[in-house]
């Protein structure tokens, strides 16, 4: 018996009695900033004057601020696991991989976000289009419909003051809608600052041509839909083989074989996960890569 394992043990006990700290931490601090923000908003907010429906757009504006601050913690759930894989492993190498981890899964995450938003921002220019069609086809005029549209579907986004000025005092209405097609997601704007154009400059409808760009902005949509629906069971697959590795230690250690122990405190443990470790990652990215060049073609 030697006592090599005690200082390791000590500083695996302490980095998890450190992560389980701050979790609580937060858990508290969000809860401070949950009351404080209920007060603010119910008691000086729009309750304080009597609106018809403060109370529950107050609470409703709570529950988004804390959903919005609990996904921006996400990527620190690593630093538990690794403190728990590292206390029954009595290693710190857990932590240093959980550490590492925490901005590599905030990128992972971000990504994700960036996608979301830029479908979310091309679903709403189809909707500003079939919106200024059915305000056209109502009596308004262009500018008074496309102001109209904009201010109901948020398509414009930063870009929108802009583009309703230019609508309104008689601008460049079509520049200014290409300048708003720069912004991620609202690609579907440079169609409609097309039709805007041919309408101005050749007089055809308008409408025809916005009811063509949201059937063709839809049917885009659907088609992204079928492949992602198609692609599911791809990225399923890559998931499986991302997870085997962590069943086969499972199971090893289900059978009392403890692989945490060969892996972390041997020479040919560490070999083994540094060279497996460098497979997986090589392996995972190149399945994704496969996955990826198909849904681009």
């Amino acid at each position: 018996m030697t006592a090599e394992p005690v200082p390791v043990r000590a500083l695996a006990h302490g980095m998890a009695a450190l992560c389980a700290g701050l979790a609580f931490w937060e858990v508290i601090e969000r809860r401070r900033g949950v009351r404080r923000a209920a007060a603010v908003l119910v008691r000086g907010g729009p309750a304080a004057r009597g609106g018809p429906d403060a109370p529950g757009e107050a609470w409703r504006a709570v529950v988004a601020r804390w959903w919005t601050v609990a996904r921006g913690r996400r990527t620190w759930l690593c630093l538990p696991v690794a403190g728990v894989l590292a206390l029954l492993g009595e290693s710190p190498l857990p932590l240093v991989a959980g550490v590492v981890a925490v901005p590599l899964v905030g990128r992972r995450l971000r990504t994700a976000e960036r996608r979301k938003g830029r479908e979310a921002r091309a679903e709403r220019v189809a909707a500003l289009c079939g919106a200024v069609v059915g305000e056209l086809r109502a009596g308004w005029q262009p500018a008074q419909a496309l102001a109209f549209a904009a201010r109901e579907t948020g398509a414009l986004g930063g870009e929108e003051a802009a583009v309703l000025a230019a609508a309104r005092f008689g601008g460049d209405v079509p520049d200014a809608l290409r300048k708003a097609a720069g912004q991620d997601g609202a690609e579907g704007l440079a169609g409609m600052a097309a039709c805007w154009q041919v309408a101005v400059d050749g007089g055809a409808g308008l409408a025809a041509g916005l009811d063509r760009l949201e059937a063709a902005l839809r049917d885009h949509r659907e088609q992204r839909e079928r492949l992602r629906a198609e692609l599911a069971g791809a990225w399923a697959t890559v998931a499986v083989l991302a997870l085997l590795p962590l069943a086969g230690i499972a199971l090893g250690a289900a059978l009392g074989a403890e692989p945490l122990r060969v892996l972390l405190h041997t020479p040919a443990g560490l070999g083994c996960l540094v060279v497996g470790g460098a497979l997986e990652a090589v392996g995972l990215w190149w399945a994704g890569r496969i996955v990826r060049g198909g849904a681009r073609t």
